[in-house]
């Protein structure tokens, strides 16, 4: 079977790597739009897969991940929580630079880990982009309390910072004012990550559950009901590598006839919402209901 390129994750963020250089054949809105120099804190590239496994296979899943990968530092005991708002233009640029399969495409979110019920002021949470070049998924976030967050995502202002961040935090204030972008969707699911041992360094695999998701009260801890965007009897399994995947893990998927997917939460929830017809991409959604 072919050996599938990644690269990695880890919980500690790796070093940086170069960033790609802006092709000068580029118009000024897509050089606008393009690569700056990112933070040396929290930036790490990689290359993902993903898949949709159905519910009844994600125990003979776990059975063989437990034997060949450790879980990560908050992975066991069922997982954690992980939730996001993800910010848009009015006309959803970002979602349809996904759906059209753009070389060069991004988005901005906010982004907490654990019981969003627990999210006050003073919460860490991380202010993200996430951006493809390529083949390549490359990632770059600081750590804010969520009231810094919002002044700065939501405010359009300036917040107090550590030298490191500053060019950071001015190219996502650049692009809030330059593309007017405002919260459009958020989406939250249980999630069991693991990370390879000695002979599998690098590799990530996470295992998301009863992903939810809702189009209005951004405030992570607001009394509001989540709807399913994806069939909560389905996960979304993602492979997450250092240069490539073993050959163990793309046998196991054969096995379990885990078929690939380019399925995107956003989109998913941008789509479930009635915000724009349903793309090809589109996980069917029976069995919806609140969350």
């Amino acid at each position: 079977m072919m050996r599938l390129p990644f690269l990695r994750r880890r919980d500690e963020p790796p070093e940086p790597a170069a960033t790609p250089a802006v092709p000068e054949h580029l118009s000024d809105d897509q050089a606008g739009h393009a690569l700056r120099a990112p933070s040396k804190l929290h930036s790490f590239n990689r290359y993902e897969i993903k898949y949709l496994l159905p519910s009844d296979q994600v125990t003979v899943l776990r059975e063989h991940l437990v034997r060949r990968l450790d879980f990560d530092s908050h992975g066991a005991n069922g997982g954690y929580g992980v939730w996001s708002t993800y910010y848009d233009t009015r006309d959803l640029r970002f979602y349809w630079e996904k759906i059209e399969g753009l070389k060069f495409r991004r988005k901005l979110r906010v982004r907490h880990y654990g019981d969003r019920f627990n999210v006050g002021d003073d919460t860490t949470v991380h202010i993200e982009i996430k951006q493809r070049v390529n083949r390549v998924t490359q990632k770059r976030r600081v750590a804010l309390p969520y009231h810094l967050a919002r002044q700065l995502c939501d405010g359009r202002q300036m917040v107090e910072h550590d030298r490191s961040q500053r060019a950071f935090l001015e190219e996502v204030l650049e692009l809030i004012h330059t593309l007017d972008l405002r919260p459009v969707a958020m989406t939250g699911y249980q999630r069991e990550a693991f990370v390879g041992r000695a002979e599998d360094v690098g590799l990530r695999v996470t295992m998301d559950h009863r992903i939810r998701g809702r189009d209005r009260d951004f405030d992570f801890a607001a009394d509001a009901d989540n709807r399913l965007i994806v069939p909560a009897r389905m996960s979304v399994i993602e492979f997450k590598a250092n240069e490539r995947v073993p050959y163990w893990l793309t046998d196991l998927a054969a096995e379990l006839n885990m078929s690939v997917v380019r399925v995107s939460k956003y989109c998913q929830s941008v789509e479930a919402f009635g915000r724009v017809p349903r793309s090809i991409f589109h996980i069917p959604d029976h069995e919806i209901s609140e969350a």
